[in-house]
């Protein structure tokens, strides 16, 4: 059996051969991903291309990214150094008043921090929603060459963001839970203003080409200790279920990524119609075994999880070989499991403890995951 039947055998809930292993964002088969051309990471992805099951991330590249696009309002741009960082300030001129956002990327690290949100207060939200809304824009051209490196490989994977996620990114995390919590009638206003926007991209992007597998991210902004579970059912159950069916009705699955603790909301997860959840983190990181996890949803959802990406940078191969034969203890059985990181590095160059550690998590899984 190929990477691409046993995944899509479990994500249909029957049971392939043996539990599918992923690596989570560290891709094998993308010739464009940074691990794949970076020579710290050379052996690693050697190993994650030989032994795992690759659920490639990869989308269709667009013109629209919510407020910066070609939107008929003018951008400034100002760039900086700081230490080891480059520091990009940008202002928005919309046609309520400007907005500015701050961002900083460390060097050697693949990835962005936002350290100024676009928004302050809920007169800046309605500037922010004051730009013009143009549908998306969807080029397909990288989908042949993704199509052939992923192959019988595994299975390609689109990322979208409910409209949670870009409410509540709009402001700090602080300012925003405040926000939710005490003008709640407004903030649901913006969602459904966002989420008709997200429904015209979707269709559009679904319209021109359909792949196997979409996350959705976003709910956990609504899960607990921030927002109690009737918060989460209002904020994310009805617009993601919506998405979710026009997803299906494509042919296609979703997977629904909620960090934190999901106990109090796994039931209105399951609201949603997702075909799979991930991560499904154990204490302390959140609040469920994996175990009880799949004993309340596997009839339903397909679970990805739960090895911990600190554990796999920080600890010992012993602990390593125990989390791999717990989760398997856990979900292995009946299928509708595959086991993954909660995340992937993101530094250059790679440890190397982190790269044994990964080899043991990869052989473990292998040796302990046959049907």
């Amino acid at each position: 059996m190929n990477s691409r039947e046993r995944l899509l055998k479990v994500l249909n809930g029957e049971i392939p051969d043996r539990v599918p292993v992923s690596t989570y964002e560290l891709c094998g088969f993308n010739s464009k991903a940074f691990e794949n051309n970076d020579p710290s990471y050379y052996e690693l992805m050697q190993k994650i291309r030989q032994d795992t099951d690759c659920v490639c991330m990869w989308e269709p590249l667009s013109n629209v990214k919510f407020l910066e696009s070609s939107f008929p309002v003018e951008m400034e741009i100002r760039q900086s150094r700081e230490n080891d960082a480059q520091i990009i300030n940008k202002i928005i001129h919309t046609p309520k008043g400007d907005i500015t956002n701050t961002t900083k990327v460390i060097d050697n690290v693949h990835t962005v921090w936002q350290t100024e949100h676009w928004c302050k207060n809920v007169d800046d939200v309605e500037k922010a929603l004051s730009v013009p809304y143009e549908p998306a824009e969807y080029d397909i051209s990288d989908y042949q060459r993704i199509k052939n490196e992923v192959g019988s490989n595994g299975i390609i994977m689109a990322s979208l963001a409910d409209a949670l996620c870009f409410a509540a990114d709009l402001m700090n995390f602080g300012d925003y839970t405040v926000w939710a919590m005490t003008d709640t009638d407004h903030f649901i206003k913006t969602l459904e203003r966002i989420h008709s926007r997200i429904m015209e991209n979707l269709k559009r992007m679904l319209d021109v080409n359909v792949v196997d597998l979409y996350r959705i991210c976003g709910p956990e902004y609504a899960s607990p200790p921030y927002m109690p579970p009737q918060l989460f059912e209002k904020f994310v159950v009805p617009f993601v279920s919506e998405m979710t069916e026009l997803i299906h009705s494509k042919g296609a699955k979703v997977r629904l990524h909620c960090h934190g603790k999901i106990n109090k909301i796994l039931d209105l997860i399951c609201k949603t119609g997702c075909d799979a959840i991930d991560p499904c983190e154990a204490p302390p990181d959140g609040d469920i075994e994996l175990s009880e996890v799949k004993k309340r949803i596997s009839s339903k959802i397909c679970i990805f999880g739960n090895i911990q990406l600190k554990l796999l940078e920080t600890a010992d191969t012993e602990n390593i070989k125990m989390a791999v034969q717990n989760c398997m203890n856990a979900a292995k059985k009946d299928g509708r499991y595959i086991i993954m990181p909660t995340a992937a590095p993101i530094n250059t160059p790679l440890s190397p403890k982190t790269q044994q550690n990964y080899d043991t998590f990869i052989n473990s899984a292998l040796s302990l995951g046959t049907y």
